[in-house]
């Protein structure tokens, strides 16, 4: 069994275990506030899938950090670095000089070693890269983008707001600034088979350089949770979830790092999948079954472009 998860990763790069430190700047996003759509990703809590962030609109940067340096030391107690990452909402989606100073406080903060920004396709102009390549200039940049599926018919049905060209597009002129790209794939989106889940990981696996491998969760509140109570889809259970994770890494390349193979949901706003909150469980299910069936990252690839 081998993979090149996220660990591997940051220990060869900086030489020990990186955490990431999930902040929140107060922004939103295109598909939320009517510039293209409204609601948001029918998947997306109210709080914009950075429902364990540090707030750093409502307080001082330098608190936000701290809390949550603290949260990440009182459950691993580990020597390690940071990440600070720009997770809730669209992180790119503001005025330009805005964007400039969220970046500038972890940029010029010692106890941050790298950035993450998680964002749109269509959220990532040419003065956005010129910031965040100015940023990588001093210290790692990762963009994370969230694609979460190819097919037309789903991201229509999800309220992405985006067309795939988009993301190719934003993926080639991040790549050619030396900025590290992880992209999103959500496992378990409704009407996609199999199939449907492994195109999106095959193609994703020919462009980024990292991904995220994301269960879908349903939360109260959303969207989704109506079409879900409503019967018209299912979610898949956790040995149906992990026989596509095997398939899913044997497909990837072995040069793309998996930086997640399932994901959080907070318990109380879960509705399904409720095997999904004992992440542990699932964590050593997943480990098991790529052990018995001798899961090799690459296997089955083609070379990332």
């Amino acid at each position: 069994m081998w993979y090149y998860s996220a660990n591997e990763y940051y220990k060869e790069k900086f030489g020990h275990k990186m955490y990431k430190l999930s902040l929140s700047g107060g922004f939103t996003c295109p598909n939320r506030d009517g510039t293209k759509g409204i609601g948001g990703c029918i998947f997306c809590s109210e709080g914009g899938s950075g429902d364990f962030s540090e707030s750093l609109y409502d307080q001082a940067y330098k608190n936000a950090i701290s809390n949550a340096k603290k949260r990440v030391s009182d459950k691993t107690g580990d020597d390690c670095g940071y990440i600070a990452y720009f997770q809730s909402f669209t992180s790119t989606y503001m005025p330009i000089e805005q964007l400039r100073e969220k970046i500038d406080m972890p940029l010029n903060d010692d106890g941050i070693s790298a950035i993450s920004v998680g964002t749109r396709a269509d959220c990532l102009g040419e003065d956005v890269i010129e910031v965040l390549k100015k940023a990588n200039e001093i210290k790692p940049v990762y963009v994370e983008i969230g694609l979460q599926t190819i097919h037309d018919s789903t991201a229509k049905l999800i309220n992405r707001c985006f067309d795939l060209q988009e993301y190719v597009d934003a993926v080639k002129r991040l790549r050619e600034a030396g900025i590290n790209v992880i992209t999103h794939v959500i496992i378990g989106l409704p009407y996609e088979t199999k199939e449907m889940m492994l195109e999106t990981v095959k193609f994703v696996g020919k462009h980024t350089d990292g991904i995220k491998l994301q269960l879908l969760h349903v939360l109260k509140n959303t969207a989704l949770e109506k079409l879900y109570l409503r019967g018209e889809f299912q979610v898949p259970d956790m040995d149906e979830y992990i026989d596509i994770l095997c398939s899913c890494v044997e497909l990837l390349p072995k040069n793309v790092v998996i930086h997640r193979l399932t994901g959080d949901a907070p318990k109380k706003l879960l509705v399904a999948p409720l095997w999904s909150a004992d992440k542990k469980n699932v964590i050593n299910s997943v480990r098991k079954t790529f052990v018995q069936r001798d899961i090799q990252q690459g296997r089955f690839s083609e070379q990332r472009s």
